[in-house]
């Protein structure tokens, strides 16, 4: 049966345009209207990256616009997700499921194989929405690649999907951007664009009319609207982009009633997002360490090693630029410690890979800040689950992805997060050091606030004990809502949908 949804595509003239968030306000906005709509990503290339309730691993901006429709994600939402775990090569998510890591140039030769799943993913959902809202991947004029598009024109076309193209203009170069991507499509590319967004702007719109107009004169395009650079959303990210450029939102000022935690910078970080939340507390100061000075000069109050997708190779950089020697001798003096997944796996004595699922490296030595030891093994644990934490005795739901599997040498470590019976996190007897598997642990909000009152406690400051933040991307979301509602030309766009 042919797909009977109508469809929008936002496409970008570069990475971090800015196009997965309108894809999320465009989307609940016509679920505000009672439109049965649905996101579509063909392909997703992130490390930020969910799990559903039937175990299946999607991008997490995917999961982001499930919910911004009032849907449950789910892997039709994005049926090929590619997670970088070196300069060349990913593992290659299809489904849902892990199939292998490949190359760039093998994955090029693969993707013919990828696109009937693509497309049957797409029209399945088709059938059951009224409207799609698609996103594409980093520019559709991206020369190098365009010969092996499954997921912006070739896909635009097989959905017969208007394109809007979408500019970040706070970062200059705008109107050159759309103009010169356009200029490198073909003309079947050309005719599917229906015109243009400008995202992320600063200042007075009516100061642009010259510009809109000229590059309207030049593609005999329309613009749709400039949509207003948004500041503290509350929503994750897709990728580390924006991260790697300007680390967290906070950025409070470090006070003595404020708590200093760091985030160690991994060259292949995943799920930074876990943190988000920790970021929304109004006193909690949360940075980015790449080096040993940062740690031993402003001595933070928590060190959290976050999720990796390479937890070998950051290890080994770890222990070349001595931040390992640093964490360690912050923990050795009752500096808490803690680690998220790859992060976990690198608190213990040592992380072998003898599959080279990851790294080309078998083995490297852990920080020895646990008695585990972690072996990367082939099948891939995706779930979602509710845990009970010991020490403070909540329940603490949150999702595992991850290939490693971690046993206790010795009874030196303490069993601190269970599922059922079953310890899944452990620490060091007096607390000071542990870890889990558990992404999504500081999104529940008692657990988050126990973890600061313990932080707050040791430094000599008064618990706040009561809740303090609430972390929800419903308010985020329909924030952005009201702004897109406000600043898209709706009028333009119920005529594409038909609607």
């Amino acid at each position: 049966m042919p797909h009977t949804a109508k469809s929008l595509m936002i496409q970008g003239t570069c990475s971090n345009a800015g196009k997965s968030l309108l894809v999320a306000g465009i989307c609940r906005v016509l679920r505000r209207r009672g439109v049965r709509v649905a996101p579509f990503k063909a392909q997703n290339m992130s490390l930020n990256s969910f799990v559903t309730l039937a175990g299946e691993e999607i991008g997490r901006a995917q999961a982001l616009q499930a919910q911004a429709c009032g849907l449950e994600p789910e892997a039709r939402m994005n049926p090929v997700l590619l997670k970088p775990n070196s300069q060349t090569g990913s593992q290659v998510i299809v489904m849902g499921r892990p199939t292998t890591n490949m190359e760039a140039r093998a994955y090029f030769r693969h993707k013919p194989n990828l696109i009937a799943t693509v497309h049957e993913a797409y029209d399945s959902l088709a059938r059951e929405f009224d409207v799609i809202i698609l996103e594409g991947a980093g520019s559709p004029a991206e020369i190098n690649l365009k010969a092996h598009d499954i997921v912006n024109m070739n896909m635009a076309r097989h959905a017969k999907s208007p394109v809007l193209i979408a500019a970040d203009i706070d970062r200059g170069g705008a109107f050159a951007a759309l103009i010169g991507t356009m200029a490198c499509l073909e003309d079947w590319e050309q005719d599917l664009v229906a015109g243009f967004v400008l995202n992320k702007f600063r200042g007075d719109a009516s100061l642009l009319s010259d510009a809109l107009s000229f590059t309207s004169g030049r593609t005999g395009k329309p613009f749709f609207g400039t949509v207003p650079l948004l500041a503290d959303l509350g929503l994750p990210e897709e990728d580390s982009v924006g991260f790697k450029e300007n680390g967290f939102k906070g950025q409070r000022a470090k006070d003595k009633e404020t708590l200093d935690i760091c985030c160690v910078d991994l060259a292949h970080i995943s799920n930074f997002t876990d943190l988000d939340p920790l970021d929304l507390e109004p006193d909690v100061r949360l940075r980015t360490v790449r080096s040993p000075g940062e740690i031993r000069e402003q001595r933070p109050d928590a060190i959290i090693l976050p999720g990796s997708k390479n937890t070998l190779g950051d290890l080994g950089d770890l222990w070349d630029t001595g931040v390992v020697a640093a964490i360690r001798e912050y923990a050795r003096s009752g500096g808490v410690v803690v680690g998220i997944c790859g992060g976990f796996q690198m608190l213990g004595t040592r992380v072998c890979d003898p599959s080279g699922l990851e790294s080309s490296a078998s083995e490297t030595s852990g920080l020895d800040l646990l008695p585990l030891e972690t072996e990367l093994r082939p099948d891939k644990i995706l779930a979602r689950s509710t845990f009970r934490h010991e020490p403070s005795g909540l329940a603490v739901s949150g999702y595992e992805i991850h290939h490693g599997e971690t046993g206790t040498m010795t009874d030196g470590a303490r069993p601190i997060l269970f599922l059922e019976d079953t310890p899944v996190g452990y620490g060091t007897p007096n607390g000071n050091v542990w870890g889990s598997y558990l992404h999504g642990v500081f999104d529940n909000d008692a657990f988050r606030r126990f973890f600061l009152d313990e932080l707050r406690a040791a430094k000599g400051l008064q618990p706040k004990k009561e809740i303090q933040a609430r972390y929800d991307v419903g308010p985020g979301l329909d924030r952005l809502a009201d702004t897109l509602t406000e600043s898209l030309d709706w009028n333009a766009l119920d005529r594409i949908l038909e609607l």
